[in-house]
């Protein structure tokens, strides 16, 4: 499945709190403060060295830019399974081509803001290497410790989605990091 490239509307699917798909909305119907449920991927990207990758987001998203967040995060597109947006959405975001069979789920949550209502699948991938960012969408991207994101968060330099998912990343494994 291919991301759309803007001369055609992008789909997601609507679903419940179980992850059942109900329907079929575009982007714009699901961030105009519908808060219709739909359904992302977000891979966190550590180090050999127990460092987290974060990405900051461009200023030009529509929602939280300039600030730092999950490596890899991504809206999963009508009809696709969540595998295949994650390795979608990380070779888009980081050039990384993930191997499937070593992503590691961590949680599924629903997620609020103000304009959205997302189904978030939470994955950890250990990799090594280099990172080639989308500078389309993406500012900058960069390995930090556990205290220089704990540093990010009370200067609110991070999305409060990261925020959540870095306690769940701790509690998953206060040694991961």
């Amino acid at each position: 499945m291919q991301k759309n490239t803007g001369t055609e509307p992008e789909f997601f699917d609507i679903v419940d709190e179980k992850g059942g798909i109900i329907g079929k909305k575009t982007r714009n119907e699901c961030h105009n403060g519908s808060k219709l449920l739909h359904p992302v991927v977000h891979v966190h990207i550590i180090n050999s060295k127990k460092m987290i990758l974060l990405q900051k987001r461009a200023l030009s998203k529509d929602i939280q830019p300039g600030k730092w967040d999950t490596s890899v995060g991504g809206h999963i597109q009508s009809g696709e399974r969540v595998k295949n947006a994650i390795l979608r959405e990380s070779f888009e975001e980081t050039g990384i081509k993930i191997n499937p069979d070593n992503i590691i789920f961590i949680k599924k949550y629903i997620f609020e803001s103000d304009i959205e209502r997302e189904l978030v699948y939470t994955h950890i991938y250990y990799f090594d290497g280099p990172v080639k960012f989308q500078e389309s969408e993406i500012d900058e991207v960069m390995f930090f410790t556990k205290n220089d994101v704990g540093k990010l968060i009370n200067e609110n330099k991070t999305t409060p989605n990261f925020n959540k998912e870095f306690l769940i990343l701790k509690f998953f494994d206060e040694n991961l990091l």
